[in-house]
């Protein structure tokens, strides 16, 4: 396994991190445990979950995956200083009515409360990264394109959500914050604040969708991450899957995300299913898994502290973390630059 430093902090990830969010609804507890086994094996020591995990989100599952990477924690306390545990609090929206009564918001009250259920479900006394799992205000987010001007923003602002976090740190409960779904001006505000007011801690992180079909990171926040040292946990590498090649034509593989739910069409599309065709084709031609190649880019980005992988089937995973291993040859980044210049960004 290779290893990066996340600036501002003592973190030292594993650059593929174990993404957790099928546990609970397509992974049952004895297979998300065997997964967790399997990546200490290969020396992953990052795992990011969510309060509201696992997804599709639902009143019926909501919190199985901590609870489920809690029980695993449980059964062997010695791997809990070998994780760099990640997880999220969420701010409002229709699809997360069921927590916290309906009124999740990213304010004092909630932030505390949701800390503290979290580190109850993952059975450990503290959280190494606490994440705000997408901002308050209206901004473009789960493969919106355009920011709307709002005629009017009644949001917990950012100031107050931020003053929020001190009394987690200091009581021990976090080490580490970091902000998710976020857009360059919410970075570069969070950053502004913890500059101006030593008091408040510093985003060390920005857990945002990044692939192939989706690499408008790169316009603006690969610039805050660069000149401000903030690292992106990269989440969707594969485009819940599509970048394997699996869906196209029209295949739809049993068992699968997009074939159980039909919710999960952030990546679908004529522009998409021209550039996956593409990129499959280049990895072919290359002889390398199409799915890996993928990964195998997010690796090399300089911006990248971890790639959140997921995986619903062993198999799946072993490949994806030896994705690890692979340097794509320079024949084949022009080649994924070229089609990336001719079909820019198809799915935000």
């Amino acid at each position: 396994m290779k290893f990066r430093e996340i600036p501002h902090t003592d973190l030292n990830v594993s650059l593929i991190g174990l993404g957790t969010m099928t546990w609970g609804e397509q992974n049952t507890e004895a297979e998300g445990h065997e997964q967790m086994d399997y990546a200490i094996e290969r020396g992953i020591n990052l795992f990011d979950a969510a309060e509201m995990y696992p997804v599709p989100p639902m009143a019926e599952t909501c919190h199985e995956t901590e609870r489920i990477i809690g029980t695993w924690f449980a059964k062997r306390p010695e791997m809990r200083e070998k994780v760099v545990l990640a997880t999220k609090v969420v701010g409002p929206g229709a699809h997360v009515k069921h927590i916290r009564n309906g009124k999740p918001r990213l304010d004092h009250a909630n932030i505390i409360e949701a800390c503290d259920a979290s580190l109850k479900r993952l059975q450990t006394d503290h959280i190494d990264l606490y994440q705000l799992h997408w901002p308050e205000r209206p901004v473009p987010l789960f493969g919106g394109r355009d920011y709307a001007h709002p005629k009017e923003d009644s949001s917990i602002p950012i100031e107050e959500t931020l003053s929020a976090l001190p009394e987690l740190i200091a009581t021990g409960k976090v080490r580490h914050v970091g902000i998710s779904n976020e857009t360059p001006w919410g970075a570069m505000k969070y950053l502004q604040l913890s500059e101006t007011n030593t008091d408040l801690p510093r985003m060390v992180t920005i857990q945002n969708s990044y692939n192939l079909l989706n690499r408008v990171f790169d316009a603006g926040l690969s610039e805050v991450c660069y000149q401000e040292g903030m690292r992106l946990l990269a989440y969707s590498p594969l485009a819940f899957g599509r970048l394997s090649g699996k869906y196209l034509n029209g295949k739809q593989p049993k068992k699968a995300r997009c074939t159980l739910w039909e919710r999960f069409a952030r990546y679908n599309g004529p522009n998409s299913d021209a550039a996956i065709a593409e990129y499959v084709k280049i990895a072919k031609e290359a002889g390398l898994d199409p799915a890996q190649m993928a990964l195998a880019w997010i690796n090399g980005r300089e911006h990248v502290a971890s790639n959140l992988i997921g995986a619903t089937t062993m198999e799946q995973l072993k490949a994806n973390i030896d994705s690890v291993d692979i340097e794509l040859p320079g024949e084949v980044r022009k080649a994924i630059e070229t089609v990336h210049h001719r079909i820019p960004n198809p799915c935000p």
